[in-house]
């Protein structure tokens, strides 16, 4: 999870007025999330409410988003149970704790079930797949139940996991890269991509979120319904995602959700050429499905590699293509995601700047640099992550670090915690950064510099959603008066009639 100070406004159309805020939630007696006031979310006598005193609120955005780590694994792995024909296969026998945390997973379909033999035994021959039930109700501690835990916690970063610091960045990434490998393989099968998009909709609009631009690296691994072969490209993928999110709109459920595109990312790490067939077939589905890739962006540990400015030639060829094809595809950049000072990685802003980045992703190194907090400023860069103007919150992993959720309320509500300075009309200035700079439409530089600058006073699809947004936050404050006006405000309470009875 990220968090960020707000943006108290630049003096032009738009800037966070200070009474807005919002997200107009479904029942406020059904109260489950954060965006309120500080004094509201502490009692006078030391007391504090928890995330479920509070409904939800207009959030807006849910940017930075990291594609397949969203849905709470207690329902996809429930799901994946109940697919038929889904099969489990391992590199190795997994037999050690060892290899219950090590062993390559691998989650398919197969036509023809096979229920003999067990991934739990010496003699379990490696790449073997086996029918997931047979599998999960063999396993030697626990059965199905225990099953469950156990792949849960190759999924998800655990509290060991965040509590061992000793063992350094390079230990985390290595588990967490393994994470990534077996939820990818989990959700690459059509039935369960279908659930997991449907779920994960839902999961953002019972949240207040009512717009999510989604970053993934997907690997050609993706199968349809009852088929074994993975696809040749991402075409049927793409399909899937403009009928799920159709379907979901025109639900009840879906009323008023504006919609949701993707970033495509490749890994940064790559060697040039599975790079260059990443972009290749980024500019293909873009032409393909215009409204659901709104930019690029490269992914993975930074100070692992490459930095961007080793990545020129490549991204110099991909700007070439799009232009040649037609398609507009602005970077979105993660940066500057590190805590050493004149690294190459810290020298990633001064490039995702030059490079012309809507916005950076993390950016937790650009405190350091004076000349690029003006940069950003004077560009009108969103920083999706660090305190600096303007910026949005954001979340990046929220279920595979054990949220188990896709919603932003467990990011605001913490940043409220965490600042004592932020209160309503700061977390109402980052939902509304959030919503300024989204990525609605194809635009190109001139025409998105307009749209951010001239935020609901402009005339375009921006504008129209910045003013949904601002009158969802106007009902979020007045739920706040109604609700907790007398008991935080002593003028409110003073100014209320004394009933006579209860006086005497």
């Amino acid at each position: 999870m990220y968090y960020c100070r707000p943006h108290q406004g630049d003096g032009e159309a738009d800037g966070m007025d200070s009474q807005r805020g919002g997200r107009d939630g479904p029942n406020p007696a059904r109260a489950h999330l954060p965006w309120h006031d500080v004094h509201v979310c502490q009692r006078s006598h030391g007391e504090h409410r928890t995330l479920e005193d509070y409904p939800p609120d207009a959030q807006g955005l849910s940017a930075s988003r990291t594609y397949g780590r969203m849905v709470d694994f207690d329902f996809l792995l429930d799901f994946m149970l109940q697919t038929p024909g889904m099969h489990m296969s391992s590199d190795r026998g997994i037999t050690s704790q060892g290899a219950k945390d090590d062993a390559g997973l691998m989650f398919r379909y197969r036509e023809k079930e096979n229920a003999e033999g067990s991934p739990w035994t010496e003699d379990y021959k490696p790449g073997t797949f086996i029918l997931l039930t047979h599998a999960a109700d063999a396993f030697p501690e626990g059965g199905r139940a225990g099953f469950l835990r156990w792949l849960k916690s190759r999924c998800t970063l655990g509290l060991v996991d965040s509590h061992e610091h000793h063992h350094g960045l390079d230990a985390i990434w290595d588990k967490f890269g393994k994470c990534f490998v077996v939820v990818d393989s989990i959700i690459h099968y059509e039935p369960i991509y279908r659930a997991f998009l449907r779920r994960l909709m839902s999961v953002l609009k019972n949240d207040g979120v009512n717009w999510a631009e989604l970053r993934f690296t997907w690997s050609l691994n993706y199968c349809r319904d009852r088929q074994e072969e993975p696809e040749k490209d991402y075409t049927h993928m793409f399909q899937v995602i403009e009928e799920e999110v159709a379907r979901f709109k025109a639900s009840p459920e879906g009323e008023g959700f504006w919609g949701l595109t993707t970033i495509w990312t490749s890994l940064r790490s790559n060697p040039t050429r599975p790079l260059v067939e990443s972009m290749d077939h980024c500019i293909t589905t873009k032409i393909q499905f215009p409204h659901l890739i709104a930019g690029y962006d490269v992914v993975g540990f930074e100070d692992f590699g490459r930095p961007l400015v080793d990545l020129l030639p490549e991204l110099f060829w991909f700007r070439k293509q799009c232009a040649e094809e037609g398609v507009n595809l602005p970077f979105f950049f993660h940066a500057g995601e590190t805590l050493g000072d004149g690294t190459a990685t810290d020298s990633n802003l001064y490039d995702a700047i030059l490079l012309g980045t809507r916005r950076i992703g993390h950016a937790y190194s650009l405190y350091k640099h004076p000349l690029l907090i003006d940069m950003v400023k004077e560009k009108r860069i969103l920083v999706e992550s660090r305190a600096r103007s303007p910026m949005s919150l954001c979340n990046d992993d929220p279920a595979m670090l054990g949220q188990d959720t896709s919603g932003m309320s467990h990011d605001f509500w913490q940043a409220l915690q965490g600042w004592d300075n932020l209160g309503l009309a700061g977390l109402g200035s980052l939902a509304e950064n959030s919503v300024r700079w989204s990525a609605f439409e194809d635009e190109g530089q001139a025409e998105w510099i307009k749209g951010v600058r001239e935020a609901s006073l402009g005339d375009g699809i921006k504008a129209k959603r910045i003013k949904e947004w601002q009158v969802e936050w106007e009902k979020f404050c007045l739920w706040i008066v109604t609700e907790y006006g007398e008991e935080f405000d002593p003028d409110v309470a003073v100014s209320k009639p004394v009933d006579e009875e209860s006086a005497i």
